[in-house]
């Protein structure tokens, strides 16, 4: 069976994408799809090279059944475009740096999370770093939304049946 890849992509890769690369795990695995879909994240700057993810990101989604505290930080690499299969970016900032260094072959891999979202209507995920918990709320909510909304997509295109 093919393997099917989805990389999430912010700045420092500590807050927002490892929250959903954390959470896509968990509904990936949830629907039993863990062996056909694979599920990855990295930060378009090199700030937090090896680092676990912020704190307050892991304990708001512990709150919420989600565990990713082994999670490192990496920053994304020209092979990130041939690997992932399709390529969620956080906000505006992070999508044009990704499509600037995007090969035009994979150009049609990137794209902005909230584009997925089914019910809250938001043109990016916020940073949270420099917020307080609502900022973190925000984001869990945002991220569950649009890793529904990346999932039926998936389903849509038959890819984790492969």
């Amino acid at each position: 069976m093919a393997q099917f890849t989805v990389l999430f992509v912010c700045m420092g890769n500590i807050c927002r994408s490892p929250t959903a690369h954390g959470v896509m795990r968990h509904k990936v695995a949830a629907r039993g799809w863990g062996g056909r879909v694979q599920v990855d994240s990295a930060g378009t700057h090199n700030y937090h090279p090896g680092e676990p993810p912020d704190a307050r990101s892991l304990a708001h989604a512990n709150r919420r059944g989600y565990d990713f505290a082994d999670l490192r930080a990496r920053q994304m690499v020209e092979e990130d475009f041939a690997r992932a299969d399709l390529i969620r970016v956080m906000d505006w900032d992070n999508l044009a740096l990704v499509q600037a260094m995007c090969p035009p072959y994979a150009q049609n891999k990137v794209r902005r999370l909230t584009e997925f979202c089914q019910h809250h209507e938001a043109p990016v995920v916020p940073d949270p770093y420099y917020g307080g918990d609502a900022g973190f709320e925000s984001v869990l909510d945002l991220v569950e939304d649009a890793c529904d909304g990346v999932l039926l997509h998936l389903e849509q295109l038959g890819k984790p049946l492969l």
